[in-house]
């Protein structure tokens, strides 16, 4: 079998992994749209390549507002890969205990929010944080892990905690431990990793769900569309309408910040 032969036969699998878990994947659709419906946000969060699955989420074609994409750059911005803004400072970052909080304080949270954490290892520190942090505000957490890589790796947490011991839901991305999924013969290590096709098909899986609720419940979302598909002048209302309602349920976000709560 050809190598791109063998990858598209280890995706089909994590298509099936994914499948899977369809009464999870309408659980955590329940609990997005119920935030969604409360005129809330959900909070959506991954370091490093997990940033993928945020961004996937909302903004782009076939998305809609109520998500709140928390991308931090330090954790993420891997162009320069050396010097300045580099890997190493990023993979550095992902492991400091206490920055998760001084990310979480930037908002005004409600328990009528909920959030998605996204994370193939489970085992750094900062996105561990982080759930635990929504998690002590009463929001729903959802956590995306690669489960077997996961059950495989150490913990970077100073507690030995991992992701999926601060959500209130998990699901698996099915990758491999390692993430890649292709043996090249002559070649001691595996390439093409598989985590972010089973994250990509699970927040697309959750999208959809979320989108039929919203429908069925009477508040249809305002969904970013193409051109080629709508007319340039829809595309044109539909996009200036969905980011007018992401600023407003943004602002939700920060107009009691810092004010002591009774």
């Amino acid at each position: 079998m050809k190598p791109s032969e063998a990858y598209l036969t280890k995706a089909r699998e994590l298509i099936d992994a994914v499948a899977a878990q369809q009464a999870a994947i309408e659980q955590a659709a329940d609990w997005f749209a119920q935030t969604i419906l409360a005129g809330r946000m959900v909070h959506l969060f991954g370091s490093g390549h997990s940033r993928i699955m945020v961004e996937e989420m909302w903004p782009r074609y076939g998305s809609f507002p109520g998500f709140n994409p928390i991308v931090e750059l330090s954790l993420s911005f891997h162009n320069p890969v050396v010097g300045p803004n580099g890997q190493r400072q990023a993979m550095f970052l992902e492991n400091v205990p206490g920055l998760a909080e001084r990310i979480l304080r930037n908002f005004d949270f409600s328990p009528l929010d909920s959030a998605l954490v996204v994370s193939s290892s489970g085992c750094n520190t900062v996105p561990v944080e982080m759930a635990a942090g929504f998690q002590r505000r009463g929001l729903k957490v959802v956590a995306i892990i690669s489960r077997r890589h996961a059950e495989a790796s150490r913990s970077q947490h100073p507690q030995g905690k991992k992701l999926q011991d601060c959500a209130d839901l998990v699901l698996d991305t099915g990758a491999p431990v390692g993430d890649a999924m292709v043996k090249i013969d002559g070649l001691d290590a595996l390439v093409a990793p598989g985590s972010t096709i089973g994250g990509c098909l699970l927040v697309n899986s959750i999208k959809a769900e979320v989108a039929a609720r919203l429908t069925k419940a009477g508040q249809p979302p305002t969904v970013l569309a193409a051109g080629a598909v709508v007319g340039s002048a829809k595309a044109a209302e539909l996009f200036e309408a969905a980011y007018d309602e992401h600023g407003r349920r943004l602002a939700r976000l920060y107009q009691n910040l810092g004010t002591p709560q009774p």
